[in-house]
């Protein structure tokens, strides 16, 4: 194939002119070209009268392709090769490797795993995709919660409920392999070439799924509303996993591919004497803004034209108090969500569909949390502090999982809201009008009020008075990392293999697979692990 790249394009572009100046760059005629297909597409929206979008394409021609790269002299176009994943080889074990989790990091070792013939078992606490979509639907509109099947728990992962983000800062060529096998399993094809891609909840849903028959059909098992409870270890190894229901699954190989919410499960692993560790983390709000606002402020008189879409944002600063505030999993069109796990406890998620056109946009809004913070050397005082601050939030939102809710005006003035204005909050069950300052501490509230003056200076109307803060988010990432070697092995427990978010080593769905196929190939290879 031949790439093209720096194609500047206008907003409503269409393939026509995409082909056409992709051939102009190389001299050729569009006769000559057998197939183009986008390989990279961003949107450069550095100046507000010139939004544009920035591409590459990948063509092949019915003409010899090296003598047009020569011909041509173009900087911008050269010969590439398609991506192809290859499997390591190994020897399949007397015992089929268990994972632990059905998140992306379990799924996509357990795809790897299977397509090697290693027949894993994944074990997971929570149900199926639609089983579990009828039972978060059930805690968002009656706050029933069902304490193993909801936004942390069951097929998918945490992720499965979110904006279904697929960037990543990883450069690992596994991550085109992930892309791939979501587009092979129903996602939109445009994952593979978006410079910021995402599913959204609904094709996440379809694709995971697929995926799980995929590992089905290659001799995979799945084991769902199954709860591992405890883990054998004997001269140091992994011997065995045992189940709620009783059942004692024996194994030499376990991947930890848990998530960040397995409390119990930490618990657990601490109680057994698998080294773990202290992980800094972070803690805060959702804020929400009206979608077209968000739009206007980064595409200007652009806004809503051409192949757009909603717009989002990543904002960041390292405040004069040394703490850091950042947005995360920003969610365009989407709503905040109810992500609790535990009874009695308020937890906030944010979630988009793939049409993103839901009235408002919203995000994450954290401040860091170092181990100074957790006020205890336990190695799960982390999990402590989450805890503390989504009882407090239950606490505030005055029962039934309703939500505390402050206008930011409120917040930045430590005034109980009255009533919402323009943004009107999309958080079900419901939310409770408060004072968020009254549940957190200085270091946190005076952190969010300097970065949201600081952040509406570089986004404009970030600060908008009406805009809603909604707490708290508290499952951005775990506070403990379960510890690894080379091997991809715990130190202190050989054959258990510590596995994505859960286990310290992710930040997202494409980094978590990533981790997890990684993890699958280290045991296919047969990695040291004695």
């Amino acid at each position: 194939m031949i790439r093209v790249s720096n194609i500047n394009l206008p907003v409503d572009y269409t393939d026509e002119q995409l082909l056409k100046i992709a051939c102009k760059e190389l001299r050729c005629d569009t006769n000559a070209v057998s197939s183009i297909s986008l390989h990279r597409l961003s949107i450069d929206a550095r100046r507000k009268n010139d939004v544009h979008f920035s591409a590459s394409v990948n063509l092949s021609l019915s003409t010899n392709e090296n003598k047009i790269i020569s011909k041509c002299k173009s900087k911008n176009a050269s010969i590439c090769k398609p991506y192809k994943y290859e499997l390591p080889s190994g020897k399949k074990p007397d015992m089929p490797p268990v994972i632990i989790g059905a998140g992306p990091a379990g799924l996509f070792a357990g795809l790897v795993l299977s397509l090697s013939g290693f027949e894993p078992i994944i074990i997971e606490r929570g149900s199926n995709i639609d089983g579990r979509a009828k039972d978060v639907e059930l805690f968002s509109s009656r706050g029933k919660l069902k304490l193993n099947s909801n936004i942390q728990f069951g097929e998918g992962g945490a992720g499965a409920f979110s904006d279904g983000k697929l960037n990543t800062g990883t450069n690992d060529s596994r991550a085109r392999m992930v892309l791939e096998e979501f587009v092979s399993a129903g996602a939109p094809n445009e994952i593979l070439y978006n410079s910021k891609p995402h599913i959204g909840t609904d094709f996440l849903h379809i694709a995971v799924k697929n995926i799980r028959k995929k590992i089905e059909k290659n001799g995979g098992r799945f084991l769902f509303n199954t709860l591992a409870t405890d883990f054998k270890i004997k001269n140091g190894r992994i011997t065995a996993v045992e189940t709620a229901l009783g059942d004692i699954i024996e194994c030499s190989s376990v991947i930890l591919a848990l998530g960040h919410s397995s409390r119990d499960t930490y618990k657990r692993l601490n109680e057994l004497g698998v080294s773990m560790a202290q992980k800094p983390f972070s803690i805060g709000v959702r804020i929400e803004h009206r979608r077209e606002m968000i739009n206007i402020a980064q595409y200007g008189a652009f806004s809503g034209r051409g192949r757009l879409g909603a717009a989002d944002y990543k904002l960041s600063a390292h405040l004069e108090n040394g703490r850091g505030v950042y947005t995360f999993c920003m969610c365009p069109g989407g709503e905040v969500v109810a992500a609790a796990s535990e009874e009695n406890t308020v937890v906030t998620n944010g979630m988009s569909k793939f049409a993103r056109d839901m009235p408002n946009s919203n995000s994450a809004l954290l401040v860091g949390i170092g181990t100074d913070d957790f006020g205890s050397d336990d190695v799960l005082a982390g999990i402590f502090l989450q805890r503390k601050f989504e009882k407090d939030a239950f606490f505030l939102g005055e029962g039934g999982y309703c939500a505390p809710a402050q206008r930011v005006d409120d917040f930045m003035n430590g005034i109980k809201t009255a009533g919402f204005g323009d943004v009107i909050p999309s958080y079900r069950p419901g939310v409770t009008s408060c004072d968020l300052n009254a549940i957190m501490p200085d270091y946190m509230s005076a952190s969010l009020k300097k970065a949201i003056v600081l952040f509406d200076s570089r986004l404009k109307g970030f600060a908008c008075p009406d805009a809603v803060l909604t707490g708290m988010e508290t499952r951005s990432s775990a506070p403990v990392r379960i510890l690894r070697d080379e091997f991809m092995q715990n130190p202190s427990c050989r054959g258990l293999y510590p596995c994505g978010e859960g286990a310290g080593y992710a930040g997202g769905i494409i980094s978590a697979a990533v981790d997890g196929i990684k993890c699958a190939e280290a045991i296919i290879r047969g990695d040291k692990n004695g």
